[in-house]
């Protein structure tokens, strides 16, 4: 499998594409990574240096490869963290290019905007075009709870809300929906859940809430989720398959005691996931 990942880069610690591609990596997935951002650590610190990547120069990477004759071997475009208002046409634009040199390949959204504790953190004109221009043309999105609101204009909170929010994601475009943090108030005390949703039906899949949370964690759960849905074609799979590794990553970044994802580490949960945590299909 090849994937075209098309999100941020930092050198300290891992986000975006620096923690997308080598869990891919691990599970035999060749990567072609393309940086919209290339930070020295993510945004979570509240210092960083380094450059937005222009839009222009985003494209030229992406052009390149396909002048290289990669496009045909793609099998899926993954986005993620935009960085400037213009990456969103180049984005579009090479999901178009490379479904036309090959009709097999699937995009997959991560609409990286925010969450329900810190709200938005991208620039305010970046949600707006996640919603009309990107989340439209994709095959797949992950967003977690309140990216799902923001997206459909709704607020997700029980299983029955957060399913109608989820078909009025699926009616916007994507058939297939991966919600990697659903927290309603009647789950189990102590535990978080993904649900993942497509023509087949809706799954759901509880886990320990650990207490902490670490950047990037969201990057990693849509990148395997991505590769394990377009490997099997099942969102109960991949959702199985997503929550043991990612969980597996928590627990030993919890236990190290570091900030940063142990990536490395951890990357055994990645190759060989223990399936401690089967889905229950709720619709």
């Amino acid at each position: 499998m090849k994937i075209l990942s098309i999100q941020s880069a930092v050198a300290y610690g891992h986000v975006g594409n620096s923690a997308a591609v080598f869990p891919l990596q691990r599970i035999g997935v060749e990567v072609l990574p393309v940086y919209t951002v290339n930070f020295s650590n993510h945004t979570g610190y509240g210092a960083w240096r380094g450059p937005l990547i222009a839009p222009e120069d985003v494209r030229e990477v992406i052009t390149g490869i396909e002048e290289r004759g990669a496009f045909p071997g793609i099998d899926a475009i993954l986005s993620g963290y935009q960085g400037s208002e213009g990456i969103a046409d180049v984005i579009v634009d090479a999901v178009a290019r490379v479904k036309a040199a090959n009709p097999d390949a699937i995009y997959a959204c991560d609409p990286v905007m925010g969450n329900a504790t810190s709200g938005c953190f991208v620039a305010p004109a970046i949600p707006v075009l996640l919603r009309d221009k990107v989340v439209p043309v994709a095959d797949l999105i992950t967003p977690n709870q309140f990216e799902l609101g923001y997206l459909t204009g709704t607020e997700p909170g029980d299983l029955a809300s957060t399913l109608e929010s989820v078909d009025r994601a699926r009616d916007m475009g994507p058939r297939t929906v991966l919600v990697t943090s659903v927290e309603r108030p009647d789950r189990e005390e102590g535990t978080l859940e993904m649900l993942a949703a497509d023509d087949q039906g809706a799954w759901i899949v509880t886990t320990p809430q650990l207490p902490f949370k670490a950047n990037g964690s969201g990057d990693v759960t849509a990148a395997l989720f991505t590769a394990h849905y377009r490997a099997t074609g099942s969102a109960a799979e991949a959702l199985a398959r997503t929550a043991s590794s990612v969980f597996g990553l928590l627990e030993q970044t919890l236990a190290s005691g570091e900030r940063e994802l142990q990536l490395v580490e951890a990357q055994e949960h990645y190759a060989n996931p223990r399936r401690e945590f089967e889905p229950r299909q709720v619709r």
